[in-house]
């Protein structure tokens, strides 16, 4: 597939496992957005991933009307380069979710997930979707090998409280000092830890695509793709009950939305600050290796490090399952990218000795809130705009929840796990300033990328790749060499916060290391919270977005 229409597809130029079984023309299309749609539009929701999809799945059912709208293909986004688990097992664990939110808010943290663990079961057998979904067990081990000292004894402390804590809030969780993963042959002896019974995994995209399909066919949802959304605005007045509020949505293509509601469900809303300042923008990497099939445990599989990996299996052939492991996590923008795949193959093969090929690498983004909580709810400053964001790397469990959280909200049902995830909450995002200050300090120090220059001279790419010329350090340019030597300029400048963009190599994209927005090779915007695709300075990068726009 060439790259021009692949970035349309997904958010990189590598390619996710998922694809082994569901390739993107398998994946259900629609129609771009021709004409303005102003009569009778209950809620109209911006993303097609799981959350979008969720949101849409509770309203139709619920006989609400539904409009969604994609910048780019159904699936495109981050739901389809996820690593597929799914649990409440959460990745930031419960003593430290009890320290931001207290014991009762790690209690709803706990039963929320568990609900949207097992809503995804429920809907793939009323549906008939075969995606792998099953039920199975999840181990949290020390990143350190038994003996090694400090290191491997403080990590098995933690994880002795940790499991303590799960118990208490009704977790099927024990800690078992002698726990091993049946397949892990290597030498690295990292036994013992946290075992935690009831978890689950799928295959994603075959989910969300069979969800999709059932969608398409009711007529109360529509849904519009390659149709971008610039601006998303709240209008009218309404004062204790009397007025009336709307939302106004306006596409790239000119054409106007007009809904009785709004939801953002793009990662990361599409506007300046507010929530996305509780965020942290991070990349982490996923490989795909075959192993004989059976040879690995079927389990989900964590360890203790900060970058922790994970580990979990997937259909591959008759022969073999894919071992999916991931991680390797970094800030957007601010590290180099390729060396995570080899260290995410050797540390696979020290561990598991029966594996072969490596056939899929990919990355993906996660977009952490600074109390570990999703913002799911009513935008600060809004009454008719939802938002949904803050993955903390559990997004499909999160997306799952914000289906059943923004349709009992629309419908004014009280939810008991509202007030967990509220966009306005403060408490908990008050007890986090110290280190939001920090992040922000740290993030505002990339600015100084506007007296850097990557490169010298175009001639210094090699072909296939891209950097930041910025010799005057005034106007840089993001600049990239096709294969055939062809050379293509935008402006370096991110239309968000006015970053100055880095290349990614490992994904061919140039991304912003302040809030973390993306942007393929020829410019074209892949992740918020950035609206707008990059300027060209070229006619050889003009032509190429034009024709990624005429697809």
């Amino acid at each position: 597939m060439p790259y021009p229409e692949k970035c349309m597809h997904t958010s990189g130029a590598t390619d996710s496992v998922w694809v082994h079984k569901l390739p993107y023309t398998s994946i259900p299309q629609f129609p771009p957005l021709d004409r303005d749609l102003t009569d009778d539009v209950d809620t109209c929701i911006i993303g097609c991933g799981i959350a979008g999809i969720h949101v849409a799945y509770e309203l139709v059912r619920r006989g609400r009307g539904v409009v969604m709208l994609e910048a780019r293909d159904a699936l495109a986004g981050e739901s389809g380069r996820t690593s597929g688990h799914l649990g409440n097992d959460l990745d930031d664990g419960y003593v430290q979710i009890a320290k931001k939110h207290g014991e009762a808010g790690a209690r709803v943290a706990a039963e929320s997930h568990a609900w949207a663990r097992d809503r995804v079961g429920e809907i793939a057998r009323e549906l008939g979707v075969e995606c792998e979904y099953r039920k199975l067990v999840a181990y949290d081990i020390s990143q350190y090998g038994v003996g090694s000292g400090e290191g491997y004894e403080g990590e098995m402390e933690e994880l002795r409280g940790e499991a303590e804590m799960q118990r208490g809030l009704g977790i099927e969780t024990r800690f078992d000092e002698n726990l091993t993963v049946r397949g892990w042959n290597g030498k690295p002896d990292q036994r013992g830890g946290m075992v935690v019974e009831n978890q689950a995994t799928f295959h994603p995209t075959r989910y969300l695509a069979g969800v999709l399909t059932w969608l398409k066919r009711q007529p109360n949802f529509r849904c519009y793709t390659r149709t971008r959304v610039m601006s998303i605005k709240e209008t009218g007045v309404e004062l204790l009950g009397v007025g009336h509020k709307s939302v106004t949505i306006e596409t790239e293509a000119g054409h106007t939305v007009k809904a009785a509601r709004a939801v953002e469900a793009t990662c990361v809303p599409l506007q300046k600050l507010s929530v996305v300042a509780e965020l942290e923008f991070h990349r982490t990497y996923c490989i795909a290796v075959r192993v004989p099939r059976g040879s690995v445990e079927d389990c989900l599989l964590y360890d203790n490090a900060d970058a922790y990996k994970y580990v979990r299996l997937t259909e591959c052939d008759d022969k073999d399952d894919y071992l999916v492991v991931g991680g390797c996590d970094h800030k957007v923008g601010q590290e180099e990218t390729t060396p995570r795949f080899a260290e995410l193959e050797q540390w696979t093969r020290e561990r598991f000795t029966q594996a072969g090929t490596v056939d899929y690498r990919w990355s993906g983004q996660i977009f952490d809130p600074v109390d570990y909580m999703a913002f799911i709810g009513k935008n600060q400053g809004n009454d008719n705009i939802y938002i949904v964001t803050g993955d903390s790397g559990d997004g499909l469990t999160h997306g799952v929840l914000a289906g059943r959280l923004i349709a009992d909200e629309i419908e004014g049902k009280e939810n008991k796990w509202a007030s967990l995830y509220n966009p306005k909450r403060l408490g908990s995002v008050v007890k986090t300033l110290p280190s939001m200050i920090k992040h922000d300090l740290q993030i505002n120090t990339q600015y100084k990328r506007f007296l850097q220059s990557d490169i010298k001279d175009i001639e210094d790419l090699a072909p296939g790749c891209g950097g930041v010329l910025n010799l005057a350090a005034s106007k840089p340019l993001a600049v990239y060499k096709d294969d055939d030597g062809t050379v293509r300029k935008f402006s370096a400048v991110c239309p968000h916060l006015h970053g100055v963009l880095s290349w990614n190599d490992a994904e061919k994209s140039f991304d912003c290391p302040v809030h973390g927005s993306r942007f393929s090779k020829d410019g074209i915007c892949i992740i918020g919270p950035a609206k707008r695709n990059l300027h060209p300075e070229s006619k050889t990068g003009a032509r190429e977005q034009a024709s990624i726009k005429a697809m």
